[in-house]
């Protein structure tokens, strides 16, 4: 595959996109009327021989512009290349009905398919109206009224198959820019949400941390320097972390986010009942709990109050449970919003409830 200008690989094109062509040059088969009309009519063989090369010049222009259509740039391009080569087969056709007369006509319907395909829809509109009304004309002043309703019957058909045609893979374009869209916002949301997930849990370790570092100076300052630099730690662990979410590369692991949540209770002075064995999680929704975990507690160390907190799962939930302030008068902030989407994205719910006997908060995901 080439490279674009600015060095990127260029999105893969589509197989109507690269083939769709071929449905337009079946119909060149047409072609063999006019060239039968040129081949037996009455004039010198010159002649008939340079109209049998207008009508292939005439093929070959009509496929060129097939092809090379859905490589220009932009919408205006295509415009102005379509112009073009309607312009071309449009002399042509005049030319061929100076020696076939009327059965030139059987040109028009391609010069129809290219003008639909390449100019705006009303213009295409026009000009299909002005090769209907000619079809219908032409015959008539020559005196073959008969075939004014066999041109007109095949420039009508083709008109609306080729609008179809034309509609539809508007259509499609408008799905696909949507489809981009809700994907590239999806993305965006997914790295905010690990962000907000990385950040939220980092730093309320460290401000934990820092205010117990902070009581200890004077008191014990060996357990002061221990917790400063597990503070150093927790701040480069998060900027890695930071890094690798932007990259795309993080994954949650729930063994990782049990000794986290471990770390995080202690150094707020919180006791914790954790669970230790992960297998007893089913493999598919470890990371979603991982997450779950670490948003909860988080939650727990920061806002609760709480003295004790327990954690335990199962094969598809996870339940924290602490002894704090309860879940009242608590506005859900981003981070619970984010654990929602997630949850939701993976199938399963989330429930917020007040503890056992109404003290604390009981958060429950199940997948």
């Amino acid at each position: 595959m080439g490279r674009s200008a600015d060095g990127s690989t260029p999105e893969p094109r589509e197989p109507w996109e690269r083939f769709g062509w071929i449905m337009g040059a079946i119909w060149l088969i047409f072609l063999v009327f006019p060239i039968q009309s040129v081949v037996t009519s009455d004039h010198p063989w010159g002649l008939r021989v340079g109209g049998v090369g207008l009508i292939l010049v005439f093929a070959a222009v009509y496929l060129h512009g097939l092809i090379r259509l859905d490589a220009q740039a932009d919408e205006a391009a295509q415009q102005r290349f379509g112009v073009r080569h309607l312009a071309v087969l449009l002399a042509l056709t005049v030319t061929l009905g100076l020696l076939v007369r009327e059965e030139a006509l059987g040109m028009l319907p391609f010069v129809v398919s290219l003008g639909v395909l390449s100019l705006p829809l009303l213009q295409g509109l026009a000009l299909a109206i002005a090769a209907l009304i000619s079809c219908i004309v032409v015959p008539v002043l020559t005196g073959e009224p008969a075939a004014a309703i066999v041109f007109s019957i095949i420039v009508l058909m083709v008109s609306v198959v080729v609008f179809t045609v034309r509609l539809v893979d508007h259509r499609a374009k408008e799905h696909r820019a949507l489809a981009e869209e809700r994907a590239l916002t999806a993305q965006r949301e997914q790295v905010a949400r690990d962000v907000h997930d990385v950040l939220g849990h980092s730093l309320t370790v460290v401000t934990v941390k820092s205010e117990l570092a902070e009581r200890l100076v004077d008191l014990d300052p060996e357990r002061a320097k221990a917790e400063i630099a597990e503070i150093r730690s927790l701040s480069r662990q998060a900027l890695a972390e930071i890094r690798a979410t932007v990259a795309g590369l993080r994954v949650t692991r729930l063994d990782e986010e049990t000794r986290n949540a471990a770390e995080a209770l202690a150094a707020a002075g919180i006791a914790a009942d954790l669970p230790t064995d992960p297998d007893e999680v089913d493999p598919r929704h470890r990371i979603t709990l991982a997450w779950a975990l670490r948003e909860t507690v988080t939650n727990v160390v920061r806002h609760s109050r709480a003295d004790s907190c327990q954690v335990t799962w199962g094969d598809t939930w996870l339940t924290v449970v602490d002894d704090g302030v309860g879940p009242r008068d608590l506005k859900e902030g981003n981070g619970i919003r984010g654990l929602r989407e997630r949850v939701a994205a993976a199938g399963g719910g989330l429930e917020i409830v007040p503890g056992p006997d109404g003290r604390g908060t009981s958060v429950t995901v199940r997948l």
